[in-house]
């Protein structure tokens, strides 16, 4: 399977489901045992524009990581979850962490023709489908899946699979993820769960490389 992601930067996406001598991803490790590998071996995947799909998938799962890792991005806020740069990945893609406090949740939401990898850093969310509506007429919003994700589990989604809302269920614990978006996008379109009615908002990041932006 080949995907164009986006033609301005021709970056197309691809399965190879096994690492041989024929995968431009075969001489690179699956294993990152840090942070800092799991952006070195990123940006060493994206040095060409043909981008193997099953090889970030698979580093994403490998990661493992340590709080500690994860401290300078981790930036709570009482009313809405934050997003948090990590890495720009030279304009193909954005490494960010996403910190989700007590029953916070995005809104329902496309990704622009952007790819999403998640991983759950710490704690358990919940990461509900949801079918493009047909825009004919007003109505709620079509449920088609709806999981539980736990601690180092990874999921991904792209505007063909259809949309998404991602929600900490708890009143007690806290939730960190992990998100790579390929390519990196500024805007999105949010959706009115009862409605069907769509508007576009701009992303905003509350921090970047560990620096709050202005705003904050």
């Amino acid at each position: 399977m080949t995907e164009t992601l986006n033609k301005s930067n021709e970056i197309q996406l691809i399965h190879k489901k096994s690492f041989d001598d024929n995968n431009n991803t075969s001489y690179l490790s699956i294993q990152p045992n840090s942070l800092d590998e799991l952006i070195e071996l990123l940006h060493n995947a994206f040095s060409t524009n043909e981008i193997d799909i099953d090889y970030i998938y698979t580093i994403m799962n490998n990661y493992k990581g340590t709080i500690n890792e994860w401290l300078p991005y981790i930036k709570f806020q009482s009313d809405h979850y934050t997003r948090n740069l990590v890495d720009n990945g030279n304009g193909k893609f954005n490494l960010m962490i996403l910190c989700w406090a007590e029953n916070q949740g995005s809104s329902i939401h496309d990704h622009t023709n952007s790819h999403c990898f998640l991983k759950c850093l710490q704690g358990t969310l919940i990461e509900t489908r949801y079918a493009w509506p047909t825009f004919e007429k007003t109505e709620s919003m079509h449920i088609f899946n709806r999981v539980e994700l736990t601690e180092g589990q990874v999921t991904y989604i792209n505007d063909s699979i259809g949309l998404h809302r991602i929600e900490n269920p708890s009143h007690t614990e806290k939730v960190i993820t992990l998100h790579l978006y390929i390519p990196p996008f500024d805007h999105c379109n949010i959706f009115n769960e009862h409605t069907s009615c769509m508007n576009e908002i701009k992303m905003i990041f509350h921090s970047i490389r560990e620096q709050l932006t202005r705003n904050e």
